[in-house]
């Protein structure tokens, strides 16, 4: 409870690191004197003037939450890695078998939310269905007492984020050696009939020896999940940084090709520094999913080579279809990218393009509705369909009326 409380102290501002170490001290020395009034270091605390009993109070519904985030039968949690808005994690020792494990814990506030704890337990029933070097692996899930919790392999080291926001952005051989693994790990993901809908640098672990692994399988589901997805439709899943259009118009047969999308945008934002699109809120971001062309990463770094940036604008074309058919032949470029051998698979989706591009002229996407949250977090929001007036058909239709109308006059006038 101490540690519990020192912690909070600490990470909310209220004091400093030496200062709760000195009253710990204190402690420790009135213990050892049986001073009954000085058993708990809140007293101390107080007596000292480090903090007020009104201060304390104002922390009683964190440290009763990290109290039961502390009490999970066969783990001791060792300390907080991170939280976000929807978990915290731990450090904790598996006390069976002596290791480090991670613990993912549903906050208090979705507790009595049954969508959001069966989304938690969906997420750690596709972990434990994928068994892959490059993926983040589920040990357990379950519930203790009133609160649920999902234990996962620990990952000593840093995300992809961390270097961009470290280093600007990564050098094009490291760059490509942990998109290569991480694709790696997709291919198995899509084998097993899953896709991760939240592919992106805040998910791409990178181990001390340079392993990748991908994690969070917080949005994925199963490609033959029917019911899931129909639920779904119209909704938005993903982060509006790297999320695909097929995920923004929320369609219900959203594939594999979503993941090759994202790691697209994450692979661009790796060796440029910067995110495929921009704006001032996640709508105008994903607007320019939809509809914005892409600025050709060599562009922003002249120094990238040309089969890079092939690779990326390949994985991130708007139509699905124009894409890898496969995250097989995605691996196979990367493969050959990382031999020093063109990508041939991306040549030939770019020649195909330009003769689709002559012959039609390109291809209309609409755009997306509004919502409020912040861009490198996942979303989910309804897909509010354009007005009438905007959308293309309805011009085709009008101009159609009119033709229609004005031979109708020609002809009657001529009748006569």
């Amino acid at each position: 409870m101490d540690t519990v409380i020192a912690q909070l102290v600490v990470e909310q501002g209220l004091a400093t690191s030496e200062e709760v170490e000195h009253c710990q001290k204190s402690l420790k020395k009135a213990s050892a004197d049986s001073d009954p009034k000085q058993r708990s270091l809140v007293n101390v605390l107080i007596a000292k003037g480090v903090v007020t009993k009104r201060q304390v109070e104002r922390l009683r519904p964190a440290i009763d939450e990290q109290k039961s985030d502390r009490q999970i039968p066969g783990f001791q949690i060792i300390r907080k890695l991170g939280a976000g808005a929807m978990a915290t994690v731990y450090l904790a020792r598996q006390l069976s078998l002596d290791r480090e494990v991670a613990i993912k814990i549903l906050p208090q506030k979705y507790m009595s939310n049954p969508q959001f704890v069966e989304r938690f337990y969906a997420e750690g029933r596709a972990a434990a269905k994928l068994n892959h070097a490059n993926i983040v692996g589920a040990l357990d899930v379950g519930k203790a007492g009133d609160y649920h919790y999902f234990v996962m392999e620990y990952v000593e080291g840093r995300t992809v984020y961390d270097d961009i926001i470290k280093k600007g952005k990564f050098g094009e051989a490291e760059a490509l050696n942990l998109i290569l693994q991480t694709a790696q790990a997709l291919e198995h993901a899509h084998k097993q009939g899953f896709i991760h809908r939240d592919v992106k640098p805040k998910n791409l672990m990178i181990t001390q020896d340079g392993v990748a692994k991908l994690a969070d399988m917080g949005l994925a589901r199963a490609v033959s999940d029917r019911e899931a997805a129909e639920q779904e439709q119209g909704k938005a899943f993903g982060t509006p940084y790297y999320i695909s259009p097929e995920q923004i118009r929320g369609e219900i047969d959203v594939d594999f090709r979503a993941d090759i999308y994202s790691l697209g945008a994450t692979f661009y934002h790796m060796v440029t520094g910067k995110v495929p699109f921009d704006g001032a809120n996640p709508s105008e971001v994903m607007h320019k999913h939809l509809k914005a062309e892409l600025v050709a990463p060599d562009h922003i770094n002249p120094d990238l080579t040309s089969g890079i940036g092939e690779v990326i604008e390949v994985c991130m074309t708007k139509d699905r279809n124009k894409r890898y058919n496969t995250t097989s032949d995605l691996l196979d470029d990367l493969e050959a990218l990382e031999r020093g051998e063109p990508p041939l698979q991306a040549r030939q989706k770019f020649d195909l393009s330009t003769l689709s591009a002559l012959e039609d002229g390109g291809t209309h996407v609409d755009s997306a509705g509004a919502v409020h949250a912040h861009v490198d977090q996942p979303v989910e929001i309804e897909y509010v369909t354009p007005p009438l007036i905007e959308q293309p058909m309805f011009w085709v239709a009008a101009v159609g009326w009119v033709i229609a109308l004005i031979m109708v006059l020609v002809l009657a006038v001529v009748g006569d």
